[in-house]
């Protein structure tokens, strides 16, 4: 079996019984780093026995055979990384694949999540979001993944490094505008905790402010459609877009419609005033 158990973020009272009985009784472990999982077991006032094995993202490709042959020779692998569940930004994964592969049984000890705990924290709707992660390094990959992202309604969560902050939040404002709310979530559950709350631009000026440090993520409230302003060439454009895709053009209409928060005939009017013809079965002479 494997087994994908949940460590705490920061503080070690957060591990569950579970985990903890876990640890103990597993034979073997793979660990995102031995010294940190030895120092976790510490902490927690429990002694392990198992044969650690290292498993960290430098190492997880070449270490993912010798660990489902530990798993097909009968013994279960409790797979634990430095923080939070494996395979969310951490190793995991591509061993989850490959055991589903091999009909290997899996397990998993929820527990605690930075996203979700950086969700709460930042005050954002929580009815709908999307985990991102961590996006590219470079300034033009990342500035391009974001921009994919400007249109998007969901709340976002981000994971990024300390360094890397600064440039982040500035190519967030640059995509998304000064005024979109969000937050930083920096050290959860640890000593140092810290949230602050801000529009983009007040973010970004934090960043560039301060000396961060610590474990950094980044939640950022959706696009909220009804905010933009939009002239008949706009709706012009939104429509024609959908039906270049081959969408009829009342159907077109009324998603456009939809879509950005406005009245459908404001956005029929436009599309009659253009004098731009449609398919003969859905011009936009037809009755609304």
């Amino acid at each position: 079996m494997l087994i994908l158990a949940a460590a705490p973020l920061g503080n070690p009272r957060d591990a569950s019984k579970h985990v903890k009985e876990a640890i103990v009784q597993a034979t073997h472990i793979a660990a995102e780093d031995s010294r940190k999982f030895s120092r976790l077991c510490k902490d927690l006032g429990i002694v392990y026995t198992a044969r650690v094995i290292s498993f960290f993202e430098g190492n997880e490709i070449e270490r993912v055979d010798e660990l489902l042959a530990i798993m097909k020779s009968g013994n279960d692998l409790l797979v634990i990384t430095d923080a939070g569940l494996p395979g969310v930004s951490d190793p995991g994964y591509r061993l989850i694949r490959a055991a589903l592969e091999s009909k290997i049984e899996i397990k998993v000890i929820p527990g605690p999540s930075a996203v979700t705990t950086a969700l709460l924290l930042s005050g954002a709707p929580t009815d709908r979001f999307c985990f991102e992660g961590f996006l590219p390094r470079t300034g033009g990959a990342r500035l391009s993944a974001l921009k994919k992202l400007e249109r998007e309604e969901r709340t976002m969560i981000f994971f990024e490094a300390p360094h890397r902050l600064p440039e982040f939040l500035a190519d967030a404002l640059a995509v998304f505008g000064e005024k979109r709310a969000g937050a930083i979530c920096r050290e959860m559950t640890k000593t140092y905790e810290e949230t602050i709350r801000g529009s983009a631009q007040e973010l970004s000026d934090w960043a560039e402010q301060n000396e961060v440090l610590g474990e950094i993520t980044v939640v950022f409230e959706g696009f909220d459609p009804t905010s933009q302003s939009y002239s008949q060439s706009d709706y012009i454009n939104l429509v024609m877009a959908k039906e270049s895709a081959g969408m009829p053009r009342k159907e077109a209409i009324a998603e456009v419609a939809h879509e950005i928060g406005a009245a459908k005939r404001d956005v029929f009017d436009a599309m009659v005033a253009s004098k731009i013809q449609g398919d003969k079965k859905s011009s936009p002479q037809d009755k609304m």
